[in-house]
């Protein structure tokens, strides 16, 4: 998969696939989905919604229950995983998707279930609003949703269901849009990945600090620090 350099936000923010997961648990290797949601945006404006709860096969556990409230009871209906996947990969189609912390929750859940059910892979563009938030946020401790939830005001009431978390995100991704436009001296002061459009961080080598991509270990790059 490609990633979109967060200098594009504008354009992304009104054209893209906005999407949510909800999961068994945190490990893409174990854990199930339970909930898939979307959000199609056109010309800055939402036109069209994608929701389904997921059966996974397995028992959801108590943890899980208490996050999103899903419960066994609530899925035992559902679609299952693979039929589940079909519909959402048909909703997206090549739309470029858009979500927070999906390189690193959200699509190794959907691209491991693409190939193990469906044989094949998820290859559409995306844009992680984390990254755009490190990006143009670097003043901010925490880049979660909640925080940045916070910090533009935006309400986080029943958050942790899939298609409502999505209307969050939407909401902080219109506000992240407009810092865009408009960059504090601290956002401009950030150094960029020249490859992958990642934010680069100081690093301790052993032949002293350097700046690292904050997507390693996908990508690489380093820079001595001048």
């Amino acid at each position: 998969m490609i990633k979109i350099n967060s200098e594009n936000v504008n354009k992304y923010c009104c054209n893209s696939v906005l999407f949510d997961i909800e999961t068994t648990g945190l490990d893409s290797n174990v854990d199930q989905i339970i909930e898939i949601s979307a959000l199609k945006i056109a010309d800055g404006e939402v036109i069209e919604e994608f929701s389904t709860l997921v059966n996974p096969g397995v028992h959801i556990p108590a943890m899980a229950v208490s996050i999103s409230g899903i419960t066994d009871d609530m899925v035992k209906d559902a679609p299952d995983t693979k039929t589940a996947l079909k519909d959402f990969i048909e909703f997206i189609g090549d739309s470029v998707l858009t979500g927070h912390n999906i390189y690193r929750f959200d699509l190794p859940f959907i691209r491991r279930d693409a190939l193990n059910h469906l044989g094949r892979d998820i290859e559409n563009e995306y844009m992680d609003t984390l990254t755009i938030a490190k990006r143009y946020l670097p003043q901010l401790e925490s880049r979660s949703l909640s925080s940045l939830s916070a910090y533009y005001g935006v309400s986080y009431a029943g958050a942790h269901r899939a298609l409502t978390d999505c209307r969050i995100n939407l909401e902080v991704f219109r506000n992240l849009a407009k810092d865009a436009k408009d960059p504090s001296p601290e956002a401009m002061a950030v150094k960029i990945c020249p490859r992958c459009g990642n934010v680069l961080k100081r690093r301790d080598g052993k032949f002293g600090e350097f700046y690292g991509c904050r997507s390693y270990p996908e990508c690489k790059y380093t820079e001595d620090i001048k």
